[in-house]
């Protein structure tokens, strides 16, 4: 059970148990259970509902998250696709129009400064 729900029954069971607690007082006993025991059980409702909310904000935010996500890596995917395709145009072509003079040379080796020349 997930996060949001456990807080929901707990909510629920709390509130209902809160109700059944001072109706039967009422009727027993004409009064209502201690301020102390009433205290506690509205703020475990409350403390339940707003955790409840707070991991719909949650899973919401994530699922957000998610759907931003997979359109990024579709969208990078298909960019890359465009131009990894241009990229090797443009170099096929460079080399085709240039014929051998366009062989890559490396460059030397770096020298260490006026010691070595």
């Amino acid at each position: 059970m997930t996060l949001k729900w456990l807080a929901v029954v707990v909510a629920t069971v709390s509130i209902t148990l809160w109700a059944t607690g001072n109706a039967v007082t009422l009727a027993v006993e004409g009064g209502q259970l201690p301020l102390l025991v009433n205290l506690f059980v509205l703020i475990a409702a409350g403390t339940a509902v707003v955790l409840a909310v707070v991991a719909e904000l949650h899973e919401r935010l994530n699922n957000r998250l998610s759907a931003l996500t997979e359109f990024l890596v579709a969208r990078l995917n298909e960019i890359e696709s465009h131009t990894g395709d241009r990229n090797t145009g443009f170099v096929e072509g460079y080399l085709l129009s240039h014929g051998q003079e366009a062989a890559v040379v490396p460059f030397g080796r770096r020298g260490r400064g006026a010691a070595e020349r």
